[in-house]
């Protein structure tokens, strides 16, 4: 027996008892079961342990609710132990079990012994609550939370009670309290917990359904659950959501599938998880509904917002519905309307726009329950200030914003925002705060105009509850399926009936002292699901067999028997192997070395058992093919110790008896060539074939003209025969004049063709180690001179040395890029032209770039006068990967380009509202007057502009007047923020007098550090009103008026900004210098405080892809 630390002291009774009750250590205790007495007797007589079960009176703890069934799968029970002769009680000893959630629970006591502080032995009462001791499997759990009591003997005296709360496991299945008590303090009468050397023992048990043991949720509930695949519960729990409101599952098994692709389409994959959960007995597993999403395996573990998760699939089914029969069913269900207006207050102007949504966000922060979180979502807001409300023709008004409800829907969607942005941390938090919902809500006084006939009453439906913090945590749902008040848990695969308090008042969340133990402070409600009153029996009318088409649940069936016959082949896969079929005439047209290529080959594929003979596997192929046996011969392919792989023989007289598995040598799957009578020969059965003096040779042709190989067949020859006698039959298959005079080679293995030259000589003289499956090649003798490769053995050198190459444009993410079959032995030169050719571009236009070592990116440049070949540039290719080679097209040629330096700097037109990236390649060793000069080339300039430009620097949204014109760019660094930019200098700014300076100007919010936008240089001079500046910065950025009038300025010096409130403010040249003690401080500049109204990235985590359902 297995103990572990044992629970904290908590809720303590008797106070006086707390000095004397000590942690558990961890420990192994010899168990002795304590057997309860059949024969019973009275409790305070009884001899040996008696369990008692059953609820016992107890005014704290009550049984929520009265339908829950007294049987072994119930959710909670009060079970006794006594301990006669305790004081002689040596070992442990168990209680009878007492089954809960259908997993026996045992009441465990023992002494414990323990050291105090002053080095005195103290003996203790150890109490524990053991769960499924006897248990083998380790992959159950069970949560539960218990009261520990030991009884008192007298009315006056209350029973001792500890709680625990636990998660039960193999490896932690019991938990408890070491010194539950002082050993003392329970043999001494006078405290009242003994009697005739009897103590009785109580437990009061409340747990959750187990995980990981036989737990049946179809016979305890009548509903199933859905199987977790990942971080994706919380898509359960909507799915089971959406599954219960029941016109919704209606109309979605009314769409039309028929013709959908059964892996892409999100619809069917949504009615078959619907229909697995109403008729299936075990839980439903959603692989195939994700997959019809389209998610790859990383984003099914994503933890996506379930909000947005939910307007994804809805907008899906919505657009599925259209043009059927269940057309408009989505927003007939979820869409209400609300109306944002701004009323002016001292004119007589309103703004109203009507808006409809599919679900509502509640604040919960600081606010106590449901209602006072819709009255903050109908609050008014003032504009005034200056946040007036531009009102058109009557200017900036003061007004009040808001929002009203026009109309709620049938199904009312609220999430509660728990996870919100912090800006402190720059991340989502989840707020844990109490937040009070209630069964029955009446929504009338946030309706613009209620209705009396039918008033805005909804019944709660569903609640969906987290544990956990904003890094993870785990998703159920309680939802309550008929609208009846009986409530139902859903926890991924497990379902179990539930109390209501459990599905509401435990998920409010919060700190509160006087919290039920039976509530996780992390666990709370985020999303709860309400229905109309008046619609109750609309949205939860049964869905009846007659409500599935037929020829969905047909499909679906066959689908199911499909998965099954699939399955059954699966767990039968270890008794049968493949054998891989090609015929003749896969070798046609085969260019390489051997007869085919095994990675290109459509071979036919049988099955069939191991334990099968050659004979039968002859039967099989005879009856597929449809030739009598004596007109098929199997071939076997065999690697030689040369690298080639040929027919060889199968001994159909030895080993047509034999285990295809042993005729193979354990090859599987097994490759075969299996020859056939040709029909056009008019004989009844394949030629014999001797073992022992007969040879298989095959026949192939090279045309020099075309540079191609073509196959001539196979032949069986007695290996006394001579080549010689070959000539007019392979004459014959090429289509030559019989008289015409051949070469014939030998292919013995890649890049070793050899020339046979007495072919007079017998062929088993002539050919090197004769086997079957030699292969010939033969060429006329007459020379085609113009071919680059005159002869077999240029092609087959040629061969050798080809290989794929794939060209990636390194300027195109994730370009797939084109695949050339080159030689390995091509110089830079020939790669150029040959990729030219392809791209349709200059080959002097091109600019190559090794691949990096082990790694999919480009390495350096290549030089164009490098002198090794294709060769040397794939060295550093991972091993059975394509072989690659970036490329990049340029707009300068590459020798050119090769004594030019790349430099990448941004251009700002003249009205500063948005930057391009450019390009430019001065020459190496240039200065940035030469950079300019090509930038000239590349820009556009402001009409009767000075078409004069400079270079600036720009860092984090800040500009500092950039390097001169004569310094060498070899010395300009780039890296981190820093970015250096090309402008256009304005005409004023040309030439500056000894009393005018260039100042840096940058936008910034609330905070200096907050910058924004495009910064810039204006001019100043030293005296002139600052009023002069504000206007040349208006017209600079064409800012309207009356954006213009909400700006301020400040001079930002070390990071304070000094604002400009004096209308009639002079400009002092000396505020813009660097402070005389720091001359390494940065210059002040002079900031323009706004509102960036730049779009904001809508989600908090960069990393976090929005939700896509792709198909």
């Amino acid at each position: 027996m297995h103990h572990v630390t044992g629970q904290g002291r908590r809720n303590e009774v008797n106070p006086q008892n707390i000095n004397d009750v000590e942690e558990m250590e961890t420990q192994e205790v010899t168990t002795v079961e304590y057997m309860a007495d059949t024969g019973g007797g009275e409790m305070d007589q009884s001899q040996n342990g008696e369990v008692i079960f059953g609820p016992q009176p107890d005014p704290g703890l009550t049984v929520q609710d009265t339908e829950m069934e007294e049987d072994e799968a119930r959710s909670e029970a009060t079970f006794r132990f006594a301990v006669p002769q305790f004081s002689k009680l040596k070992d442990s000893v168990l209680s009878p079990p007492c089954y809960v959630r259908n997993l026996p629970w045992k009441i465990m006591v023992m002494p414990r012994t323990s050291h105090t502080q002053e080095r005195t032995t103290q003996r203790s009462l150890g109490f524990f609550l053991q769960c499924n001791g006897e248990s083998e499997s380790s992959s159950w759990s069970c949560y539960a939370v218990a009261e520990l009591r030991l009884l008192s003997v007298r009315p006056d005296v209350e029973p001792f009670t500890r709680k625990i709360q636990h998660l039960f496991y193999s490896k932690e299945n019991d938990w408890g309290f070491s010194h539950f008590m002082a050993w003392n303090d329970v043999l001494d009468v006078e405290k009242g917990y003994i009697k005739d050397d009897t103590i009785t023992l109580e437990v009061h048990v409340v747990a959750d359904a187990p995980h990981g043991v036989s737990w049946d949720s179809k016979k305890h509930t009548g509903y199933v659950g859905l199987k977790n695949q990942g971080a994706t519960c919380y898509m359960n729990s909507l799915l089971q959501t959406l599954y219960f409101t029941n016109q919704l599952r209606k109309a979605v098994y009314k769409m039309p599938t028929e013709s959908d692709d059964s892996t892409k389409s999100v619809a069917l994959a949504l009615q078959r998880v619907f229909h697995e959960l109403q008729f299936c007995d075990k839980p439903v597993g959603t692989k195939k509904l994700t997959k019809s999403f389209g998610w790859e395996t990383l984003d099914s573990f994503m933890q996506h917002d379930v909000q947005e998760f939910l307007r994804v699939l809805l907008d899906k089914l919505e657009s599925k519905m259209k043009g059927t029969c269940v057309e408009g069913t989505v927003p007939k269900l979820f869409e209400g309307k609300m109306i944002s207006y701004i009323r002016c207050k001292n004119v007589d102007y309103t703004s109203t726009r009507t808006e409809t949504f599919y679900d509502i966000q509640l604040n919960i922060k600081g606010k106590k329950n449901i209602d006072e979180s819709f009255k903050d979502y109908i609050a008014k807001e003032t504009l005034d200030g200056d946040n007036k409300y531009d009102a058109g023709e009557h200017g900036l008004q003061d007004a009040e914003k808001g929002v009203v409800f026009s109309s709620f829907p049938p199904v009312l969607h609220l999430h509660l925002m728990r996870f919100q942005y912090d800006p402190i941390t720059d991340c989502s938090v989840k707020f844990n705060d109490r937040f009070e919902f209630y069964e029955k809500i009446s929504l009338d006084e946030y309706l613009q105009e209620p209705d009396p006939s039918n008033p805005a009453n909804y019944t709660l439906h569903a609640v969906l509850v987290h544990s956990g913090d904003n890094h993870g945590g785990h998703y159920v749902v309680f939802i309550n399926p008929r609208g009846d008040g009986k409530w139902c848990k859903f926890d991924d695969d497990v379902v179990s009936r539930c109390t209501k308090q459990e599905a509401i008042e435990h998920n409010y969340g919060g700190h509160d002292d006087d919290m039920n133990m039976t509530v996780k402070h992390c666990t709370n409600a985020y999303m709860l699901v309400y229905i109309r009153d008046s619609e109750l029996h609309n949205v939860l009318q049964e869905v009846t067999d007659a409500d599935i088409p037929s020829e969905l649940a047909d499909r679906l069936a066959e689908e199911k028997r499909m998965e099954q016959v699939r399955r059954k082949e699966r767990n039968e896969a270890h008794l049968y192997m493949t054998i891989n079929v090609l015929l003749e005439d896969s070798f046609d047209g085969h260019q390489g070395n051997d007869l085919y290529d095994p990675e290109r080959a459509l071979y036919r594929v049988f099955r069939i058992k191991k334990t099968a003979t050659v004979g039968e596997m002859l039967e099989m192929l005879a009856d597929s093919f449809k030739y009598p046996p004596e007109q098929i011969r199997p071939w076997p392919f065999s690697h030689r110790s040369n690298q080639t792989l040929r027919p060889s023989l199968l001994d159909l007289e030895s080993d047509l008896h034999k285990n295809v598995i042993d005729a193979s040598e354990n090859q599987n799957p097994w490759n075969i060539f299996l020859e056939l009578l040709p029909p056009d020969l008019g004989q009844c059965a394949l030629p014999s074939f001797d073992k022992d003096t007969d040879v298989l040779l095959f026949f192939k042709l090279y045309d020099p003209k075309q540079k191609k190989i073509h196959y001539c067949g196979h032949h069986y020859l007695p290996v006394t025969s001579r080549l010689s006698d070959l000539v007019p039959l392979l004459n014959e298959r090429a289509g030559f004049p019989p008289d015409t005079e051949l070469v014939l080679y030998e292919e013995i293995r890649p890049n070793m063709i050899e020339k046979i030259t007495n072919i007079n000589e017998p062929l088993e003289k002539v050919l090197d180690e004769l086997m079957d499956g030699d292969i010939i090649v033969f060429e006329k003798e007459e020379r085609e001179e113009l071919s680059d490769l005159p002869t077999c053995l240029d092609y087959f050198k040629d061969l050798f040395y080809r290989v794929e190459v794939t060209f990636v444009d390194k300027c195109i993410p994730n370009d797939p890029g084109f695949t050339m079959e080159l030689s390995q032995r091509m110089t830079y030169d020939q790669l150029a032209r040959a990729v030219a050719q392809r791209v349709g571009t200059d080959p002097y236009l091109l600019q190559f770039f090794k691949c990096q070592n082990y790694k999919d990116s480009p390495g350096h440049p290549l030089r164009c006068t490098f002198e090794g070949t294709l060769k040397d540039l794939l060295v550093f290719s991972k091993p059975k990967t394509p072989k690659k080679i970036f490329y990049q097209q340029l707009s300068i040629r590459v020798n050119e380009l090769e004594n030019k330096k790349q430099f990448k700097c941004v251009w700002v037109g003249s009205k500063f509202k948005e930057e391009k990236e450019l390009i430019l390649y001065p020459n190496k060793g240039g200065t940035v007057a030469d950079l300019l000069e090509e930038a000239k080339k590349q820009v556009e300039f402001s009409e009767g502009g000075t078409g004069k430009l400079r270079l600036v620097e720009v860092n984090c949204n800040k500009v500092i007047a950039g390097p001169k014109e004569d310094t060498s760019l070899e010395s300009l660094t780039i890296g981190g923020t820093k970015v250096y930019r090309i402008e256009e200098i304005p005409a004023d700014e040309l030439r500056l007098q000894d009393d005018e300076m260039l100042i840096s100007c940058a936008h910034f919010h609330k905070e200096v550090f907050s910058t924004f936008g495009i910064p810039f240089l204006v001019k100043v001079k030293h005296g002139e009103p600052f009023i002069r500046v504000k206007e040349r910065i208006q017209k600079k950025l064409a800012v309207p008026e009356k954006e213009w009038e909400k700006f301020k300025f400040a001079i930002v010096s070390l990071g304070r900004p000094q604002f400009i409130t004096e209308d009639d403010f002079l400009i002092n040249l000396q505020d813009f210098k660097p402070h005389p003690n720091n001359s390494t401080s940065p210059k002040p500049w002079l900031g323009l405080e706004h509102v960036n109204k730049a779009p904001k990235r809508s989600r908090f985590n960069y990393l976090e892809k929005a939700i896509k359902i792709y198909n």
